[in-house]
C-alpha cells in the first residue's frame, strides 16, 4: 500500500504575528470586549423594549430571548476558556529523524515533526502561530474569543454560532414588533434603544447565517477551514495526493461530533509494529498503526 508522505494541506502556514512585550494583552482585551458588548446590548434590550412588551402582557418575548441570551453567553464564555485539544510539548529525545506512520481509513500517512513542540504531529494536527501550540483536529484560530477551535471545543463553537444567530434574530423581531405596536406613541427612550439594538442585530444576522452554512458544509464534507477549496493535499516526494475523502466516512458518522456526548473522528494507537526498513529514512524508525475511530 502506498505511503502518503507528509500529508499536509496545500497551503502556506501563516506567519506568526510580530512579537511584542506582553503580546497576549490585546487579543485578550478584544475577546473580553466582545463579552462585555454582548452583555451591554442584552441589558439595554431587556431594560427597554422587552420590558415594555412584558408590562403589556407579551411574556413570550422575554422568555424566548432570555433563554437564548443565557445560552449565548454560556457558549461564549465556555469557548473562551475551553481547551481546543492542546498537545503538550515533547522533547528532542523523540528524534526528528524518526519515521512515524499512521493508518487512517486504510491509508498510510507519515507524521510531520513539529520543530516548536518537538513531537510528531498526528493527522490534522496543526501548530497555531498565534497561540504557539499544536491543536488536535485544528479548524481555525478564532480572534473573537482569542482561542483555537479544535477537537475538544468545536461543539462549543457551533453552539455559539447557532445560539448567537437565533438570539440576534429574536432581538430583531422583538424590536420590530415593539416599534410597530408603539407607532401611535411619541418617540421615547424605549424606541431609541430598540433602534440601537436592532441595527447591530441586522448586521450580525447575514454573516452568522453564512458562517453556519460554511460550517455545515465543512462538517458534511470532512473539511477544515484552512485546507482551501477545492480540498487537496500537497504533493510530496512520493508523488501521492491525499484528498479529504481519506477522512470521509459519511456525514451520518460525523454528525455526532456536534451533539453533546458524541464522538469526533480521531485516531487511536492500535498496535506498534517493529521497523522493517524504509526507502527514504535511516533505520531509526517506528511504525504506529492507527485506525479511524
Amino acid at each position: 500500500m502506498p505511503l502518503l508522505k507528509d500529508a499536509v494541506p496545500l497551503m502556506k502556514e501563516p506567519h506568526p504575528p510580530p512579537q511584542a512585550p506582553l503580546p497576549w494583552i490585546l487579543p485578550s482585551l478584544f475577546a473580553a470586549f466582545n463579552v462585555v458588548l454582548l452583555v451591554v446590548f442584552s441589558g439595554l434590550f431587556f431594560a427597554f423594549p422587552c420590558r415594555w412588551l412584558a408590562q403589556n402582557g407579551e411574556w413570550a418575548f422575554p422568555l424566548v430571548t432570555g433563554l437564548l441570551c443565557v445560552l449565548t453567553i454560556f457558549s461564549l464564555v465556555s469557548l473562551n476558556f475551553s481547551d481546543p485539544g492542546i498537545l503538550h510539548q515533547g522533547s528532542n529525545e523523540q528524534g526528528p529523524m524518526m519515521v512515524q506512520v499512521v493508518w487512517v481509513n486504510h491509508r498510510a500517512f507519515r507524521l510531520q515533526w513539529c520543530q516548536k513542540c518537538c513531537f510528531h504531529r498526528p493527522p490534522r494536527t496543526y501548530h497555531c502561530p498565534w497561540c504557539n501550540i499544536c491543536v488536535e483536529d485544528f479548524d481555525h484560530h478564532c480572534k473573537w474569543v482569542n482561542n483555537c477551535i479544535g477537537h475538544r471545543n468545536f461543539r462549543f463553537f457551533m453552539l455559539l454560532v447557532l445560539s448567537l444567530f437565533l438570539y440576534s434574530g429574536a432581538m430583531l423581531v422583538t424590536c420590530l414588533i415593539f416599534l410597530v405596536r408603539t407607532t401611535h406613541l411619541p418617540f421615547t427612550m424605549d424606541k431609541a434603544i430598540a433602534i440601537l439594538v436592532a441595527v447591530p442585530a441586522v448586521g450580525f444576522l447575514v454573516p452568522l447565517f453564512l458562517l453556519l452554512l460554511i460550517q455545515a458544509k465543512s462538517v458534511s464534507a470532512a473539511e477544515r477551514s484552512y485546507e482551501g477549496k477545492p480540498p487537496t493535499w500537497k504533493k510530496f516526494g512520493l508523488g501521492v495526493h491525499c484528498s479529504n475523502g481519506d477522512w470521509d466516512d459519511g456525514w451520518l458518522r460525523r454528525t455526532p461530533a456536534l451533539i453533546p456526548g458524541g464522538r469526533m473522528n480521531s485516531c487511536r494507537i492500535k498496535e506498534v509494529l517493529p521497523w522493517g526498513g524504509a526507502p527514504c529514512h535511516p533505520p531509526q524508525a517506528l511504525f504506529l498503526v492507527l485506525l479511524a475511530s
